[in-house]
């Protein structure tokens, strides 16, 4: 009777060990398939956007005068400077901050943004009003032509801009002109001044330029 119960019990501790070692080898194997599903994953790296890209984002917003979509690009600290014509005057262009630049949008009060090439008179606009006359008063998102860090207008104009912002990189956004009576003295040029900051680009300067006397 003895050696029946030995027996059994010697049947039971490997069966016991037996289930222990399958249960090792399935654990094992479960590990080992959920390491090859993540080895499998593909890692999506974010693809940085280029200024070029970025100007026809911003272009585009400009022209459906989706303003509030351009406060994420405004540096919070050195703000969005204005300059009605090619040359950047840092003493009269208007620069606004994005809470500022918010504020602005509905707001009809007239500011003195430079002065009319010529006449010298004030640019005394709203907000709205600037936009249309010296920021996008012609097609620029289809422009003529558009370069990075280059300027292909011509005029009497001083273009300061790598001066000005010594770090910065910029897009013109160009039409050399429109009617033939007036020998491409009617061009227009749009610049837009990025500062990059990390991994993020900001609008710095909007330049308007154009024929000047």
């Amino acid at each position: 009777m003895k050696t029946v119960y030995s027996l059994l019990l010697s049947l039971l501790f490997l069966s016991a060990c037996t289930n222990d070692k399958k249960a090792t080898v399935e654990e094992e194997e479960k590990k080992d398939s959920i390491a090859i599903q993540q080895d499998s994953i593909p890692v999506i790296e974010k693809e940085e956007i280029s200024i070029s890209d970025l100007t026809q984002t911003i272009l585009k917003q400009i022209k459906n005068k989706d303003y509030p979509s351009l406060i994420q690009y405004i540096k919070p600290d050195s703000g969005l400077r204005f300059s009605p014509y090619g040359y950047v005057n840092t003493n009269t262009d208007i620069v606004l901050k994005p809470n500022q630049f918010r504020s602005m949008i509905n707001d009809s009060t007239k500011l003195v943004w430079g002065h009319y090439d010529g006449s010298g008179d004030d640019i005394n606009l709203n907000f709205r009003e600037y936009f249309e006359k010296f920021v996008y008063n012609v097609d620029f998102l289809n422009a003529e032509k558009v370069s990075i860090n280059q300027s292909a207008a011509k005029g009497n104009s001083l273009n300061n801009i790598m001066k000005v912002y010594p770090n910065a990189e910029y897009t013109e956004s160009y039409f050399s002109g429109f009617e033939k009576k007036y020998a491409g003295m009617d061009w227009q040029a749009l610049r837009l001044v990025f500062a990059k900051e990390g991994d993020k680009y900001y609008l710095i300067g909007i330049v308007h330029d154009q024929w000047t006397i």
